[in-house]
């Protein structure tokens, strides 16, 4: 049983060390890079709502086997991000958790909520790559692979919103990667606690898919709008697709 605990906690360690890909963007420009950072928001647009409909959703249909429970959950998790984005655009303005870059620009709650999202979807992936290593240690692997390849396009779409929201790369890396160990802490809960922590890999997934509808649509897709040229626009809708269609690889692949 040492064995798989160790493999286990190894894996997961390795899956949160993903959310560090942004690190081979320091060598770029800082003002460089953000002149770029609407083709990464459009990126993250794709790869949010594929990751919503054509992971997330798909799989608590047939996991939970309930139409109606299922979607409302998913309408909770929209309704959950409304609430928290309402809570963070309050205290943003009365400066009461207002979070400053070093140069002293608020930090558009945006950035939080991507952090809290991608926290989420982390600890579920945790738990998987828990309870299929105590399973086989054969499933253990293929599973923390199969989250591997899901996390590269997420973790750099995200690194490219927290840029947008106004964190600086280092910043950006640090948050990210704090969001990211979310997976050790659900790995852990399954080695301690067994199959009844597994109920949550069941129960969570809706609602993650709605907080990454809420997002895409609610902050990302208007943010999109502001680029008003027809050569960025058309960029823009050719790289929604592409992260859409990561999504749709990483489908066939698993």
């Amino acid at each position: 049983m040492n064995i798989i605990y160790a493999y286990a906690l190894l894996s997961v360690i390795l899956v949160s060390l993903i959310s560090l890909v942004g690190i081979f963007t320091l060598s770029i420009n800082e003002k460089v890079l953000r002149k770029y950072i609407y083709l990464l928001v459009s990126l993250a647009v794709g790869a949010l709502l594929g990751g919503a409909f054509i992971h997330l959703i798909p799989e608590s249909f047939e996991q939970i086997g309930n139409n109606i429970i299922v979607s409302l959950e998913i309408i909770g998790g929209i309704i959950l991000f409304l609430i928290l984005e309402k809570f963070l655009h309050l205290h943003h303005h009365t400066g009461d958790i207002c979070e400053n870059t070093k140069d002293g620009q608020h930090i558009h709650p945006v950035g939080r909520m991507i952090l809290i999202a991608d926290g989420v979807h982390n600890f579920i992936d945790g738990i998987v790559i828990g309870a299929a290593y105590l399973i086989s240690i054969e499933a253990g692997v293929a599973a923390t692979v199969a989250i591997i390849l899901h996390e590269i396009p997420q973790e750099i779409s995200d690194f490219g919103v927290l840029l947008h929201a106004g964190y600086t790369k280092t910043r950006a890396l640090w948050v990210n990667f704090l969001s990211a160990l979310t997976a050790v802490v659900g790995t852990v809960l399954v080695l301690f606690a067994g199959n009844l922590s597994g109920q949550l890999t069941i129960w969570l997934p809706p609602i993650a898919a709605g907080s990454f509808i809420y997002i895409a649509m609610s902050d990302l897709i208007p943010e999109m709008h502001k680029n008003k040229s027809t050569k960025e626009s058309i960029l823009q809708i050719i790289t929604v697709f592409v992260g859409v269609g990561m999504m749709l690889l990483l489908l066939v692949l698993e």
